[in-house]
């Protein structure tokens, strides 16, 4: 029997498997993933000041990329902001949970049949006890919730020429504005290296892979890059909440431990979720108790408390997709990087202050105001439902 079965080598999953890691090396951990590797094909990028000192020496040995400031673009507005930027890549986060856990606590090509507080039944007939089970596998879908999706697709374009970019593009959104707010972003890994991702704002889960090369391909070529060869690819759909009944969602019943987006530890707005899940992974490590019913109850309160702190940012959700037209999304982004960058900052890494919440409102809204009213009451364009993803 192991002490703690983590379900899921994810982001969220992998760094609880690395806190306690840490903290705990007198536990026996087990991180059950479906797939080959541990943090699949992914790229997650994230703000330097996003995290502590204690978040901070837990993913300095992750990243794989760092600049100093990054920029932005929209049709009337540039800005340069100097807040230092930094990208884990997965083969990275996979190389070090290797070179931090014992082969015996690395469990993959399993899927999960069933899973309860104290054991985990496989699809090949295997069952596993644990002392506690943490459920990280991530969602399709949020039942009870309502909003949109942020999805993408990314490739790695090695290039003929230098590309002349010294530090990334976070938002580009001088592109065709298409199924809601679109913007391109862009992460110089070497000077003939360059991330492209075309990201959408949407009231759907959709995505046409076809159709977003192509527009990767015509802003290349918009650039003057020659592309040699794509190196990778990924895709992803993220779930934007609006609105939700946190209660229903995850009732005090629920007899598992979740992390992650299956416990909608995440930005609401950005979906962002490296500095939730870096916070998520410090409380769990700091637990005196990691029995199965002492872990639901501690993650379901983490979980509880995100939500409430969120209330601000689902509110700005709605007046996202409920107030704006799709195609028109784009100036509330645009209004929002005028802003003093320290206000910037905390807002990506959900701790903006209540003079920050005042300062975003102020002043002439990017939306008409009947349509911001008729958001914050219901009665806007209607919000998707999260319930089931693409």
């Amino acid at each position: 029997m192991t002490d703690l079965a983590i379900l899921g080598g994810g982001l969220a999953g992998g760094l609880i498997a690395l806190a306690l890691a840490e903290a705990r090396p007198d536990l026996t951990l087990l991180l059950v993933e479906a797939g080959e590797t541990f943090g699949g094909n992914h790229v997650w990028s994230f703000f330097a000041r996003d995290v502590d000192r204690g978040g901070k020496a837990l993913t300095d040995p992750l990243v794989a990329h760092r600049w100093q400031g990054y920029d932005v673009h929209f049709p009337g507005h540039s800005r340069l902001l100097d807040t230092p930027y930094r990208s884990i890549t997965s083969e990275r986060f996979d190389a070090r949970l290797r070179e931090v856990l014992p082969q015996a606590a690395l469990l993959t090509r399993a899927q999960v049949a069933e899973a309860g507080p104290t054991h985990v039944t496989l699809a090949d007939g295997r069952s596993l006890t644990a002392g506690g089970v943490i459920d990280s596998r991530g969602a399709t879908g949020l039942p009870h919730m309502a909003g949109g999706w942020q999805k993408f697709l990314g490739q790695v374009l090695r290039l003929s020429e230098p590309h002349g970019l010294s530090r990334p593009i976070v938002m580009d959104a001088r592109v065709e504005q298409i199924d809601g707010y679109r913007f391109v972003y862009c992460l110089p890994f070497s000077d003939t290296e360059v991330f492209v991702e075309d990201t959408y704002y949407s009231d759907t889960p959709t995505i046409d892979r076809e159709t977003l090369r192509s527009r990767i391909d015509a802003y290349a070529s918009a650039q003057g890059w020659q592309v040699v060869e794509t190196t990778r690819e990924e895709t992803g759909v993220l779930p934007v909440i609006a609105a939700g009944d946190f209660e229903v969602f995850w009732p005090a019943s629920d007899p598992l431990a979740r992390a992650g987006v299956r416990g909608a530890l995440f930005h609401p707005l950005t979906s962002y979720s490296l500095p939730t899940a870096v916070r998520t992974a410090q409380a769990i490590a700091a637990l005196p108790d990691l029995s199965g019913p002492a872990l639901a109850t501690a993650t379901r309160d983490i979980a509880r408390r995100n939500w409430q702190n969120g209330g601000y940012n689902r509110m700005l959700t709605r007046m996202l997709f409920a107030a704006a037209e799709p195609e028109r999304r784009w100036p509330i982004l645009e209004r929002f990087y005028r802003l003093p960058e320290p206000l910037i900052e905390r807002f990506y890494a959900s701790r903006s202050s209540r003079a920050d919440m005042l300062r975003i409102l102020a002043g002439k809204p990017p939306v008409p105001i009947r349509s911001a009213l008729a958001a914050l009451t219901g009665r806007g364009h209607p919000l998707a439902s999260l319930e089931t993803g693409p």
